[in-house]
C-alpha cells in the first residue's frame, strides 16, 4: 500500500458523469492515521476555464494487500475500486475497475506513456471484457495559467480512438 501513495496521472478512461469533459486528471492518494486513505481527484474542465478538484475516502475491502478498496466522493455512498493490474517493479502503472466494470482507468506516475504502454492496456482490457469504443485518452496538455503566465499541467493530446 505504502508503494501506491503519492501522484497518479489519469491516462485513459471510460467516461462517466463525475469526470465528463475533464482534462489534465490526477489523483493523489494520502495515508491517513486511522489507515484509510484520502484521495483527492482534480481535473481541467475547459468548458468552464478552471480547474475541478474532489476528495474522497478509501479503506480496504480485505487486508491491505488485496487491491480492492471501497472509496467515497459522496457521503456514505460507496463504490468499488479494484486494481486489476499493477506494474510490480516499479509501481509505474495501474489498471483500475469498479465492482461491475461500469468503470475503467489507466493511471501512470508519468502524464504520458508509450505506444506500447497504452497497447499493453486496450488488450489487457479487452480480455477482461472491456468495450472500448468509448475510451478517452486524456489530454494532459500543459494549462497556462492567468497568474503571471504560469503554466500548470503536463503534456499529451486528447483523442477517442
Amino acid at each position: 500500500m505504502d508503494r501506491y501513495l503519492g501522484t497518479w496521472y489519469e491516462i485513459a478512461r471510460l467516461d462517466h458523469s463525475f469526470e465528463e469533459g475533464l482534462s489534465r486528471v490526477s489523483a493523489e492518494y494520502e495515508l491517513k492515521e486511522d489507515g484509510s486513505i484520502v484521495v483527492t481527484n482534480r481535473g481541467y474542465d475547459a468548458s468552464e476555464g478552471q480547474w475541478s478538484e474532489a476528495e474522497g475516502h478509501a479503506v480496504f475491502v480485505d487486508d491491505r494487500k488485496s487491491g480492492h478498496l471501497k472509496v467515497s466522493f459522496f457521503g456514505p455512498f460507496y463504490s468499488s475500486y479494484v486494481v486489476f493490474e499493477l506494474d510490480q517493479q516499479g509501481y509505474d502503472y495501474a489498471y483500475i475497475t469498479g465492482y461491475n466494470r461500469d468503470y475503467l482507468w489507466f493511471l501512470s506516475r508519468t502524464p504520458t506513456v508509450s505506444d506500447a504502454q497504452m497497447a499493453n492496456f486496450r488488450d489487457r482490457a479487452r480480455a477482461e471484457g472491456f468495450d472500448l469504443s468509448e475510451l478517452i485518452v486524456v489530454d494532459q496538455s500543459a494549462v497556462e495559467s492567468p497568474v503571471e503566465g504560469t503554466v500548470e499541467g503536463s503534456v499529451e493530446s486528447s483523442q477517442k480512438p
